[in-house]
């Protein structure tokens, strides 16, 4: 049975879907107005890795990413580029999924876009009227009613009272409370907007989300993810005005994972410490993202500096050490022994399944791995041949690739590994001389070139990394 802790209870509950085998899950997607970062990147690989155990459990998972394409940061930047809002968006949300694609996230079963929801967006609102949840404005805008839901505030544990406190009206609006949200906003002067039955407007930020999951996925989800910094006033409101709108529980399981931090600070555009996910894959591989996502829980935060990306390199390498082929001299173990390591494989995989099933616990599941690595390891030393090592590779292989890792070995030109080839060849020669300074000499050169170097009675061997 897996376990995932669920932000609306508060708890680790039991993992069990509306319909048998089937899961309905919801992730909040980006707002497309500008490059996406790591912390995008953090967001997206965290579910993209919950997706991948749950189809590896079996399960049939309809996996929906939104792309908020109309909203204030899009028309300003848009405006400020002299650019179409739609068009900026539409660039945008073509960069991101390639991106997404470069660091190996499998594509959502669907994207939906706000811009093309807009029919339903504008009944959903009117169906909030109609229940009075909700209220038009005199102004044109269109508000939520908060006094009018007993359960607001469930999802963050805050209280109305509390939260009433520090809120106030500002300038322009027409809200009966001060927590009162923007389900339709009047259009100003130069803005995108549609036409509704309050006039011309665009869709307040949280109903964009409410009306997307309505479409692709229904009434009712099994998951409903999103970054922690969502939790209020996002998440908070789409429960508000859904739950309104079906009279049925929203989300079954609320998912939210920790924040990236640059520097022991939140990553941001306000505060100016940006990386970007090409300029990062620019310098480091896409395992190096997803494996400092794995060596941490899910739902912590994640410190993104030279020394823990450093970190996950080293990691990945120990994984990457026991795909490596026999030495040619191998003999080969007994029968007893190579059995050995097959059941040793089989019982890793079941420790891996049960660090998984306890809310997706990755760092103590990658501790499993790294038991299997050292039993390949151990193998290949002892004289273990391919075909008696292939068994535990193999699994090695289904069970990284379950956490979306690729492994790929760093390869060079062929005109660099010409040069290898004849550094090496000249170093194998200085040895047999024993000229040791000239060896030394050239073993670090081919380390600075990325080479690393294993000598052994069968002579040397090397790889990139």
């Amino acid at each position: 049975m897996i376990r995932l802790y669920n932000t609306l209870t508060r708890k680790k509950e039991d993992f069990q879907t509306l319909e048998p085998n089937v899961v309905k899950m919801y992730v909040c997607g980006v707002t497309v107005y500008n490059d996406a970062h790591v912390g995008h990147a953090m967001s997206a690989i965290v579910f993209d890795i919950i997706r991948r155990y749950l189809e590896y459990r079996g399960y049939n998972v309809r996996h929906v990413m939104n792309y908020t394409d109309v909203d204030d940061k899009i028309i300003n930047r848009a405006n400020a580029l002299g650019e179409d809002p739609l068009k900026l968006s539409q660039r945008y949300i073509e960069d991101y999924a390639n991106d997404l694609k470069n660091l190996n996230v499998l594509p959502a079963t669907s994207n939906p876009q706000v811009s093309k929801t807009m029919p339903l967006i504008i009944e959903f609102i009117q169906g909030l009227i109609h229940k009075e949840a909700a209220y038009a404005a005199s102004n044109g805008d269109v508000y939520f009613s908060v006094t009018d839901d007993k359960d607001y505030g469930k999802l963050s544990g805050r209280k109305l009272d509390d939260m009433q406190a520090g809120a106030r009206i500002e300038v322009g609006e027409a809200k009966n409370h001060p927590m009162d949200f923007a389900l339709w906003k009047a259009a100003k002067p130069g803005e995108i907007s549609w036409d509704s039955p309050w006039g011309k407007g665009r869709p307040g930020w949280h109903i964009e989300c409410s009306a997307m999951n309505l479409a692709e996925l229904g009434e009712q989800i099994d998951i409903h993810g999103g970054g922690n910094d969502l939790i209020f006033p996002h998440h908070e409101n789409e429960i508000a005005q859904t739950e309104s709108y079906t009279g049925k529980q929203f989300s079954r399981y609320w998912i939210h994972n920790g924040m990236l931090q640059l520097g022991g600070e939140k990553m941001s555009k306000s505060l100016g410490n940006i990386v970007s996910i090409k300029d990062f894959l620019k310098t480091r591989d896409a395992d190096v993202m997803r494996m400092l996502v794995l060596m941490g829980s899910y739902r912590a935060p994640l410190i993104f500096n030279d020394e823990t990306q450093d970190a996950a390199e080293k990691s990945l390498d120990r994984l990457k050490s026991a795909l490596r082929p026999a030495s040619p001299s191998s003999s080969g173990l007994s029968a007893g022994t190579a059995s050995e390591l097959a059941a040793q494989a089989e019982a890793i995989k079941q420790s891996f399944a049960d660090a998984m099933d306890d809310d997706f616990n990755s760092p103590l599941a990658l501790a499993a791995l790294y038991e299997l690595v050292k039993a390949i390891n151990t193998a290949r030393d002892n004289g273990a041949n391919d075909s008696q090592l292939e068994p535990a590779q193999k699994m090695l292989r289904e069970l990284t690739g379950v956490f979306g890792l690729q492994l790929k070995e760093k390869t060079g030109s062929s005109e660099d590994e010409a040069k290898v080839i004849a550094l090496i060849a000249e170093r194998t020669e200085a040895r047999k001389q024993k000229q040791w300074a000239r060896s030394d000499e050239l073993r670090d050169q081919l380390k600075a070139m990325g080479v690393t170097i294993e000598d052994s009675k069968d002579g040397t061997t090397w790889r990139w990394g």
